[in-house]
C-alpha cells in the first residue's frame, strides 16, 4: 500500500478540510507514519476515519479527534508537555514532531513498553513512564500543558497541581457516552476554568480517577 498518498489523503480531507489549517499541525501530520502504530493486521486502515482497536482494551484515537485536540492545546515548540495516556504512541509522536518536550505516561505495562521502544526506534525523543496518569506525573514538574486521552468525570487536582499558571489541560471530561472534549486554563494559583469543544467518545480513565463500570 502507498502509506505515504494514503497519509496525504488523511491530512487534507481529515483535518484540513475541517477547518484545521495550522502549518504546524498538518507537517506534523504528514510526517508521523500512523501505519506504524497500530496493529499489523489493522494497517490497510491506518488511516481510516474512524479510532482503531488496540490490546488491552484501548484505541488509536481518529485522526481528526487527535488533531483537533492538538489544536485546543495551543502548543508552541519548546513548551513542557505532560501527555496521560501513552497508548500506542501515536499522538506521543505527533507532539514530538511539533517540537513539544513531551513527558507521557502510561497505566498499562504492554501498551507503555511497545510505544516506548517504538517511539525510540523512529528516533522520537521524550520522557516515558509507566503509572497512573490520573496522579499526574510522578516527580514534581510544572507543565505548561496537559493533555489527556481517557475520559473521566472531573479533571483530577493532581493535574491542575502541575500546571503552570495560564497553562491548558485538553481532555475528555464525562461518563462512559456522555462525553466533552473540554480546555481548562489555569487562571490562578487554584481555578481551572473550563471551556467545552465537542462531544466526544473516549475509553475511561483507568486507576485512582477512574471508573469501574457504567454504573459507578
Amino acid at each position: 500500500m502507498d502509506f505515504a498518498k494514503l497519509r496525504e489523503k488523511m491530512v487534507y480531507e481529515q483535518i484540513f478540510r475541517r477547518g484545521i489549517d495550522d502549518q504546524n499541525i498538518l507537517n506534523a501530520f504528514t510526517d508521523v507514519e500512523r501505519h506504524l502504530f497500530v496493529p499489523e493486521d489493522k494497517r490497510s486502515v491506518s488511516y481510516e476515519d474512524y479510532p482503531i482497536p488496540l490490546s488491552c482494551g484501548q484505541t488509536i484515537s481518529q485522526p481528526y479527534m487527535v488533531a483537533l485536540m492538538i489544536k485546543a492545546l495551543c502548543l508552541s515548540p519548546g513548551m513542557k508537555v505532560l501527555e496521560i495516556g501513552t497508548g500506542s504512541g501515536y499522538q506521543a509522536a505527533v507532539l514530538c514532531a511539533m517540537g513539544a518536550d513531551l513527558y507521557t505516561i502510561e497505566i498499562n505495562e504492554v501498551l507503555a513498553k511497545s510505544a516506548q521502544d517504538l517511539l525510540k526506534a523512529l528516533g522520537y525523543n521524550c520522557k516515558a513512564v509507566v503509572g497512573d496518569g490520573g496522579l499526574g506525573w510522578p516527580e514534581q514538574i510544572v507543565f505548561d500543558r496537559i493533555i489527556v486521552s481517557a475520559a473521566t468525570d472531573k479533571a483530577p487536582k493532581e493535574w491542575g497541581n502541575q500546571l503552570k499558571s495560564g497553562g491548558l489541560i485538553v481532555a475528555p471530561i464525562g461518563g462512559f457516552l456522555h462525553q466533552y472534549l473540554a480546555v481548562f486554563e489555569k487562571q490562578n494559583e487554584y481555578d481551572l476554568i473550563r471551556k467545552d469543544i465537542c462531544q466526544c467518545v473516549f475509553v475511561p480513565l483507568s486507576g485512582k480517577y477512574g471508573r469501574k463500570t457504567p454504573e459507578e
